[in-house]
């Protein structure tokens, strides 16, 4: 009797252990990655692409690169051509040098004449004379110096021009370098080096597997018990050991019923018409892209 009794005792005991094992969840779904399509931003032959499809990737990292002979011997060209017309600048200091010397000897003559005038000694026709050359003088310096200045500012422009060129080839050169913009890792790679790559043709496919989406459908009344950026508990599969619990935040939520899909659960297996959610977990490397899993509100 007493042994009868002891066993019932342990197995509601272990009936109990096993229900608090379960993990009872509200909805379930597939998780999702960010997924970015890099294309060629220039025309060429692809002179190198150094990818492998489940290769490991870091924003900005340099992946590959189009043919960019031509546009470095543009650039060549341009800064020869930038030298050149840089050379062509007068100096307006070594321009006009010899005018004003010419103008401070008048000036120095002016002064002594002047004296000169004022005790009777000189004609005052000399000292008039003098004046009449210092204005000519200073008329012809004026002129230099506009006709230099004028020379430099239409070679600035030149050269401004030149650059702008020099600017857009170097834009076309950082365009020929073909880079990750995201950290993540390569799903698909469409195009091989030594291929012609037209502008805008898909080269690969990159995932950001560090920030994955569980997209889950909620019934009606789910949902007008969540809200964004709520924080919820997400369960992934963790192979023998059962699941894993990760930390989740509530990122999106439609605002469209649509017809529950035939490979997901909800709470209410009845329920015909749900709303689709997606909620933002940080991945540690065990959660994989279409894996399954749960989320508790």
């Amino acid at each position: 009797m007493k042994t009868t009794h002891l066993s019932a005792i342990l197995l509601l005991l272990s009936l109990c252990a096993c229900h608090q094992d379960e993990v009872q969840y509200d909805a379930s779904g597939v998780f999702e990655t960010t997924e970015v399509i890099v294309s060629a931003r220039t025309g060429g032959e692809l002179i190198e692409l150094s990818i492998e499809e489940g290769a490991s990737v870091k924003q900005g990292q340099l992946l590959g690169c189009v043919d960019t002979l031509q546009l470095v011997l543009q650039r060549k060209q341009l800064m020869a051509s930038l030298s050149a017309t840089d050379s062509r600048k007068l100096s307006e200091k070594r321009q006009l040098a010899s005018l004003r010397e010419q103008i401070a000897v008048q000036e120095s003559e002016r002064r002594r004449y002047e004296q000169l005038v004022r005790d009777n000694a000189a004609p005052q026709k000399t000292l008039d004379d003098i004046n009449h050359q210092i204005g000519v003088l200073q008329r012809n310096l004026d002129a230099l110096a506009e006709q230099v200045s004028s020379s430099n500012n239409s070679l600035e422009g030149q050269s401004a021009s030149i650059m702008a060129q020099v600017e857009q080839i170097d834009d076309r050169l950082r365009l020929s370098q073909i880079t990750a913009p995201i950290t993540g890792i390569v799903l698909e790679k469409y195009a091989e080096q030594g291929e012609f790559a037209a502008t805008g043709r898909a080269l690969f496919k990159l995932s950001d597997i560090t920030d994955m989406k569980l997209r889950a459908y909620l019934t009606a009344e789910q949902v007008n018990g969540i809200r964004l950026g709520q924080k919820v508990k997400v369960y992934a599969d963790n192979g023998r050991d059962g699941r894993k619990e990760y930390a989740g935040t509530v990122t999106w939520i439609s605002d469209k019923a649509e017809f529950t899909p035939k490979t997901i659960q909800t709470r209410d297996e009845r329920a015909n018409l749900v709303y689709a959610v997606k909620i933002s977990v940080r991945n540690d490397g065990l959660i994989k892209r279409g894996m399954y899993g749960e989320v508790r509100f």
